[in-house]
């Protein structure tokens, strides 16, 4: 029988412990390493970034709502969804692609709430290899985006005109709210309103060069002062999103004009809805928040599965009036769902 040293047992077993731990690292580095969530998690599942220009209001939860719906169909996708608060807070929007791109998340959805500000960080997720969706709102040109998933708002622009000149009998003084300078689905509507509205000669527009901002409470201080202008030979006015129409209604609430002076609106909310029933509210235009947020993913989901998508995937634009608000689809897109 052989028989080894005790020295030579220690050497023996040291090497036996050397060989297992290089077999054990050979075999680590053959393992495909689990992807990492922001949260220092591991997930096997395809990450798409999904950021809208705010997330304060309704619109951005039947998003949300829309692209969790897609992940769940689709099915090892995971949606992380991160935005500014307020849609007008670009320097934070920036910073949330940044730090998308940073944790290498596999695609991203982006409504840019300013159409030349988010350009270069768009660029940089683009040759960091990380495809990019643009839905909402529009982004200035040269990055090669995969598509652009929205709302025809021209088009929506156009559509409101029309409201307008039949609530005021075809003739009339009426002001044009704008939003912010750079959000291209607002400047849209706001050039398709005032190239809508140049078809009836009957109606002058007195104002179309004031912002009513980001919020309800800037739009009312904005509309007060446009009633003290122009208050007694106003006919109509159009507020081109959410929050300027909410503010509008106030507005008009509490001056008494709210039944004189007609207010189309685009987006729904509460009080909005609450407006076309007692007739404070003439129209409002309506998108699909849910199903941009679902054609979003599932568009960004097919690129990185190497398919192609047209340039521009058009969700639909329609309107709600008092006679035509209690149809289904109307109610579907009036209370759309939302995440809570």
């Amino acid at each position: 029988m052989f028989h080894l040293s005790k020295n030579e047992n220690l050497v023996a077993a040291t090497v036996v412990v050397g060989f297992l731990a290089v077999m054990a690292g050979c075999s680590a580095d053959k393992e495909t390493p689990a992807s990492t969530s922001l949260d220092g998690s591991s997930s096997d599942a395809v990450r798409i970034a999904v950021i809208p220009k705010g997330t304060s209001h309704e619109f951005w939860k039947s998003v949300h709502y829309g692209a969790e719906k897609a992940a769940k169909e689709l099915g090892n996708v995971e949606i992380i969804w991160r935005g500014p608060v307020v849609e007008s807070d670009t320097g934070s929007q920036i910073e949330v692609v940044k730090t998308m791109i940073t944790s290498q998340v596999d695609g991203i959805v982006l409504a840019p709430n300013q159409k030349g500000g988010l350009v270069d960080v768009v660029q940089e997720s683009i040759e960091e290899g990380i495809p990019v969706v643009i839905f909402d709102s529009g982004l200035d040109k040269g990055p090669e985006i995969v598509s652009y998933v929205a709302t025809d708002n021209y088009k929506g622009g156009k559509m409101a005109a029309a409201a307008m000149a039949e609530a005021i009998g075809g003739k009339g003084n009426v002001i044009l709210l704008r939003y912010i300078a750079g959000s291209e689905s607002t400047e849209q509507r706001e050039q398709g309103f005032l190239d809508g509205i140049a078809d009836y000669p009957d109606i002058k527009v007195v104002s179309s060069d004031q912002r009513g901002g980001d919020n309800a409470t800037s739009s009312k201080a904005k509309v007060d002062q446009l009633l003290q202008v122009h208050e007694q030979d106003l006919a109509g006015i159009f507020a081109v999103c959410e929050p300027n129409a909410n503010g509008t209604l106030e507005s008009l609430r509490n001056a008494g004009r709210n039944e004189k002076i007609k207010l189309i609106a685009f987006d729904p909310s509460d009080a909005l809805i609450e407006a076309l029933q007692d007739g404070s509210c003439s129209g409002i235009v309506l998108q699909d928040p849910v199903q941009m947020g679902y054609q979003s993913v599932l568009t960004i989901v097919d690129s990185i599965n190497g398919k192609s998508s047209e340039a521009f995937i058009s969700t639909g634009e329609y309107i709600a009036t008092p006679a035509n608000m209690s149809e289904d689809r109307m109610q579907e897109l009036l209370k759309p769902a939302i995440v809570e």
